[in-house]
C-alpha cells in the first residue's frame, strides 16, 4: 500500500466533506462521518462524472447534486439507484494528518 498525506483532521469536520488531489492528480473525496472518523471515495459521480463535493452529505448519505443519486458512505453502495457504487479508498489518520491509498483502485464511471 502507498498511503500519502491528503489533508489534516482540521480540513474535514464531522458531517463535512471536501475534495483533494493526490500527487498523481487523482481527485479524492474525504468525508467526516457521523460518530467521528473519516472515509474516502472517488470524487466523481459514476453517472455523468459530476463532482460529488458539490452535492450534499448528511453524515451518512452522499447525494450528487445533478440527478440526486445517493450513496451509502458506510460502503459506497448506491442507494438510489441501487445498481451503482463509488470506489472507496483506504484511509488512515496519524496524529492530525489524514492519509489515503489510491493504488490499484479505479473509480467507477460511465453508468447511465
Amino acid at each position: 500500500m502507498a498511503f500519502e498525506k491528503i489533508c489534516t483532521v482540521d480540513d474535514v469536520w464531522e458531517g463535512d466533506m471536501d475534495a483533494f488531489e493526490t500527487k498523481n492528480g487523482t481527485q479524492v473525496l474525504v468525508l467526516g462521518v457521523d460518530g467521528g472518523g473519516f472515509k474516502s471515495f472517488q470524487a466523481i459521480c459514476p453517472h455523468q462524472e459530476i463532482e460529488l463535493v458539490e452535492g450534499e452529505f448528511d453524515g451518512k448519505v452522499l447525494t450528487c447534486k445533478a440527478h440526486l443519486w445517493q450513496f451509502d458512505t458506510a460502503n459506497g453502495q448506491g442507494l438510489n439507484p441501487t445498481d451503482c457504487k463509488i470506489a472507496e479508498y483506504p484511509i488512515k489518520t496519524e496524529g492530525d494528518d489524514i492519509f489515503v491509498d489510491i493504488e490499484g483502485i479505479e473509480p467507477f464511471t460511465a453508468h447511465s
